[in-house]
């Protein structure tokens, strides 16, 4: 069984919450893209933890955790996660722990890359983590990337950083009069940070050939959401990769594997991180309130995420972009405060109404058209069946359904792994 979970909507969904929930009964669970630009937060009998390139699996004691050929990785921040885990007892070897031999290198002049440019840009910039990422998926297109398997000829390796570096400090110098990257400093990155990986560093593609062969549970593992696609997203305030599930196995690392089933994540309510159009965005008082009550800041950036009620338009057409068979809705506890559930159910866009996601300047002018539901104002979070729920509460799940128009499986109704209800 191959299945992905994938954000619906612009990432921060409860994605890593919903991994591992779903990864206690896989074999692996495959990261398939992106890098430590965005956060999964996990709580469970462990402790609470914070994520960034690590997959959300990992606390499964049988089951591999693979950082796929799609990813960018910086080691310094991996070697850093491991020792963490290590720090609260975990022990991480080869049987839990993969990386694509073509995974990608984030180097720290990716890195001095990016913040310069968010500098140069001012008000303009796209709202970067200044994590390197959009740059080193760059030079990964541009056929100027070092991969996990380069390290392992290091002669060969050495030539080709040489030329490298010295084109890179084209653009450090010459456009940003930035300092320009060292040869030896950066070799010295990679012996340190990089190096000490190489014993998890294997063929991801044979590897997961041969598991689905054998019939194993693999759980494809998305960071961001739809809206973040590099493609299919709120471009240019996207990220530098693809965050839909078609692309699971082919950022994984084996092309030729066929997804079984794709689980959608989505929030009960809208939450964002980053800049860009957000049609349903709340301001003030009102937006504090929801903050406030669903600890609504960035996992990765602690940034104070932008909230709203549930966008119906733009999860409709995550939905669909994802080609989601069911779904799994995260945070409902958190709208028990309301007396009234607010959601946006279309747009307004130059005087008519649009149920369709619109595209580039037309979702800039958009505004919403919300529509209320009861409040059920108590405390669900012990619920662990259906008919546990409030009536208001019950009534708003099947609403959020028939306006996207998948089944919701999985309601989540607090933050620790039991705290579930199952449709």
């Amino acid at each position: 069984m191959l299945t992905a979970i994938v954000g619906v909507n612009w990432g921060d969904e409860g994605k890593g919450r919903m991994v591992d929930l779903y990864a206690q009964e896989q074999d692996i669970v495959a990261r398939y893209q992106g890098g430590n630009n965005a956060g999964h937060t996990v709580i469970n009998p462990k402790g609470k933890f914070i994520l960034n390139l690590l997959p959300s699996g990992i606390f499964n004691e049988r089951c591999l955790n693979l950082l796929g050929s799609g990813m960018v990785v910086d080691a310094r921040h991996l070697c850093g996660e491991l020792e963490s885990l290590r720090a609260k007892g975990e022990e991480l070897d080869e049987r839990r722990l993969a990386i694509s031999d073509r995974a990608v290198l984030c180097l720290p002049w990716h890195v001095d890359q990016d913040a310069l440019e968010e500098a140069r840009l001012g008000e303009a910039r796209f709202g970067s983590t200044r994590r390197g990422i959009a740059y080193v998926y760059g030079d990964k297109y541009m056929k100027k990337a070092i991969r996990f398997g380069d390290l392992q000829d290091e002669k060969a390796l050495l030539e080709r950083m040489r030329g490298l570096t010295e084109w890179k400090n084209l653009t450090l110098r010459g456009v940003y009069g930035a300092q320009p990257a060292s040869l030896e400093e950066t070799m010295d990155y990679l012996k340190t940070y990089a190096y000490p990986l190489l014993p998890y560093v294997q063929d991801a593609g044979r590897l997961l050939e041969r598991a689905a062969a054998q019939g194993k549970r693999i759980l494809f593992e998305a960071q961001l959401g739809t809206l973040r696609d590099i493609d299919f997203g709120i471009y240019p305030y996207t990220t530098s990769s693809q965050t839909l599930a078609a692309y699971a196995p082919i950022g994984a690392g084996a092309p030729g594997l066929r997804l079984d089933k794709t689980v959608g994540v989505m929030k009960a309510y809208s939450s964002c991180v980053g800049e860009g159009p957000f049609t349903c965005e709340w301001f003030g008082p009102e937006a504090e309130a929801l903050r406030q009550a669903g600890q609504e800041y960035g996992a990765a950036t602690g940034r104070p995420r932008r909230v709203g009620p549930f966008d119906a338009v733009a999860s409709r057409y995550g939905v669909r972009m994802q080609g989601c068979d069911e779904l799994a809705l995260t945070k409902l506890d958190v709208l028990s405060y309301l007396d009234r559930v607010p959601v946006c159910v279309a747009y307004e866009i130059d005087g008519q109404r649009v149920e369709e996601f619109p595209y580039g300047a037309r979702l800039e002018r958009a505004k919403p058209i919300v529509e209320y539901w009861p409040g059920w104002q108590r405390d669900i979070s012990a619920c662990r069946t259906e008919d546990q729920l409030p009536k208001a509460a019950r009534e708003y799940v099947s609403a959020l359904e028939s306006l996207v128009g998948r089944p919701i499986r999985c309601i989540s109704v607090g933050a620790e792994r039991s705290d579930c209800i199952w449709r």
